[in-house]
């Protein structure tokens, strides 16, 4: 299992999705987990639609910016990974190409649509987290707490399929509303989680962390 000391989920690389756009502003996010306490990063660009990134780009702007991070003497260790949405857009493709990239040998994050459970198609999730494991992969589901049209017996479903789960911080605190919150204390209660990610996309993520006194340790 991954420690405590390890962010398994952040958007800090630079300007290949929705998170941190240059340089300056990765190198800034980074400073701000090394002072959470995180020792180690896996950096996870989307892979969807919008952001249709490949490991090999994914690797370059994960060893530039940690370059950076030494040169700056910010001691956080990086590791290049994704996020991989299960919609019909990009992840038949992702499995065909052999776009998977792990973290800790074989850890695989995957995500299911924010809002709409139609965006998934026909991909069902319990098949392809058995497919995952069949591969050799662990699949770790970000931020179950934010797939408000999911039900309880469906998380267990899902965590029977074998998926560990990931809660972002700020989910309890109110990150993400009021439906968040409870639905995160249900999974929270029900003993779901196994790792802990920041989802960390920009210095206002960062602001609402500090307000309630985040530590990662």
């Amino acid at each position: 299992m991954i420690d405590s000391s390890t962010d398994c989920h952040c958007h800090i690389l630079p300007g290949l999705d929705d998170g941190a756009r240059t340089m300056e502003e990765s190198v800034a996010l980074a400073r701000r987990q090394a002072s959470w306490g995180f020792r180690k990063v896996v950096c996870t660009s989307h892979r969807v639609g919008k952001y249709p990134n490949v490991p090999e780009v994914v690797v370059a702007a994960c060893n530039m910016l940690q370059e950076e991070l030494r040169r700056r003497e910010i001691p956080l260790e990086l590791t290049p990974s994704m996020e991989y949405r299960l919609i019909p857009e990009t992840w038949p493709e992702t499995l065909e190409k052999g776009w998977l990239l792990p973290w800790e040998g074989n850890h695989i994050l995957i995500e299911l649509p924010i809002h709409k459970a139609s965006r998934i198609g026909n991909i069902v999730p319990e098949e392809e987290i058995a497919r995952l494991l069949g591969m050799g992969y662990q699949p770790v589901l970000a931020h179950p707490e934010r797939y408000l049209y999911l039900d309880m017996d469906r998380y267990h479903s899902l965590k029977a399929a074998g998926s560990l789960f990931q809660r972002n911080v700020g989910s309890l605190e109110g990150l993400y509303g009021e439906a968040v919150s409870v639905r995160c204390e249900a999974l929270l209660a029900d003993g779901l989680y196994d790792l802990l990610g920041t989802d960390l996309h920009n210095e206002n993520y960062a602001d609402f962390f500090d307000s309630f006194g985040f530590r990662a340790r």
